[in-house]
């Protein structure tokens, strides 16, 4: 990768900072930006409704997002629904899936908020919820998986973690919740910006994702399902678009996906999420991995072997991604976090991370988290390594 090139696509980075926060928000490339303005500038109106010059234009550009982003996944366009965020993909399968008193859903106990709330919700409905906790080094305990699974309906479970990167071996589990008659929603916000995903090689029966995590602009999401389920789900939202007709008394929907996109659409941002989809696949997904991967390296190496330093995590940095989740002694993470930001214009995430529930299992305060991404640099991690060292001898 030309990472110079990549980072003149980011005028942001101008500002000479360190932008070590990508878990959380991704930056934008211009030619997001530029492809969300032209929708505003040249042809700002209703798909699927008006039949104007206007909208015949964002009714084409809809459905070559949709198109493009079913080819990301290896998937079909009709199982790509959009939604605000890979939160609301969640909410509305928890709330779609027609769940009964007695169901049982397993998660594993790294969830992120958006994870684990919908199903905390539903046990107010007679759902039952299970935690499989992991092994000590934080990787996925299969075993207790397996012992878990029998009488699952769903087993909802991120792909790759935000707390510390790590990756659960999908493949697996998704082998395992199959055979025991369990269906499989993976939380793919924090693998699908970084890895190749294949819906069909995997076989997960549905995926979320965020475009704001993977160069994208914010408000915009997708949902995937598989065609068959997509058809038995009951619409989360109604109104306009997801009917064919309607009457005082009735109504009859629309198959998917236009039965779950309910009202006018955030048009601008399903075109930018499209044209960040295009910029990752033009680079492509395993050098990007690769990249970061290096990077964490980097990081490992020189800050492992501190004395006051404590990782969240394997210790292995092809475990984690592009995550470096560590705390300093008697140092609070949000104090940390800045002092990097007022010492060397570096900004990272500090607290729980939205997983409020496995600190405080561990009594834990949080930790500061370092998350790199395809336009940060070797030049910038040795600045971010210098600054950490600094702090920890104070």
């Amino acid at each position: 990768m030309n990472i110079e090139t990549i980072r003149n696509d980011f005028p942001v980075l101008k500002k000479d900072v360190i932008y070590l926060d990508s878990s959380c928000v991704s930056l934008k490339p211009k030619q997001v930006v530029e492809a969300m303005n032209k929708y505003y500038y040249e042809f700002p109106a209703c798909a699927g409704r008006s039949i104007h010059g206007f909208g015949s234009k964002v009714s084409g550009e809809i459905t070559a997002a949709r198109k493009n982003l079913a080819n990301f996944f290896s998937t079909k366009p009709n199982e790509i629904i959009f939604t605000r965020n890979a939160t609301e993909g969640i909410n509305l399968v928890a709330n779609s899936l027609g769940l009964k008193s007695g169901d049982k859903v397993l998660t594993s106990d790294k969830e992120h908020n958006s994870n684990l709330l919908p199903w905390q919700n539903l046990t107010k409905e007679g759902i039952l919820h299970q935690v499989v906790l992991s092994n000590q080094d934080n990787t996925f305990n299969l075993a207790e998986f397996e012992k878990q699974i029998e009488g699952t309906r769903l087993v909802s479970i991120v792909h790759t973690s935000n707390l510390d990167g790590v990756s659960f071996p999908v493949e697996k589990i998704i082998k395992i919740a199959h055979r025991n008659g369990a269906l499989v929603l993976l939380d793919c916000a924090q693998s699908a910006p970084h890895k190749e995903l294949n819906m069909r090689k995997l076989d997960a029966d549905f995926m979320v994702c965020s475009g704001h995590k993977m160069l994208g602009p914010s408000g915009i999401g997708a949902l995937y399902g598989k065609a068959k389920l997509l058809d038995q789900l009951q619409p989360f939202l109604l109104g306009g678009s997801t009917v064919r007709d309607a009457t005082y008394t009735s109504a009859e929907f629309e198959g998917a996906p236009a039965k779950f996109e309910a009202g006018l659409q955030n048009y601008a941002g399903i075109i930018g999420f499209s044209e960040a989809v295009t910029y990752l696949r033009n680079i492509g997904m395993k050098k990007i991995q690769h990249h970061e991967q290096e990077l964490n390296k980097q990081l490992t190496d020189e800050l492992l072997n501190l004395e006051a330093i404590s990782l969240i995590g394997p210790a292995g940095p092809s475990q984690r991604a592009g995550i470096f989740s560590f705390n300093i002694k008697d140092k609070d993470p949000h104090e940390v976090a800045l002092m990097l930001d007022q010492s060397a214009k570096i900004m990272v995430r500090s607290g729980a991370h939205c997983v409020h529930s496995w600190f405080n299992a561990r009594n834990l305060k949080g930790s500061v988290r370092a998350s790199l991404y395809l336009y940060n640099t070797e030049e910038e991690c040795t600045t971010f390594i210098d600054a950490v060292k600094a702090i920890a001898t104070l």
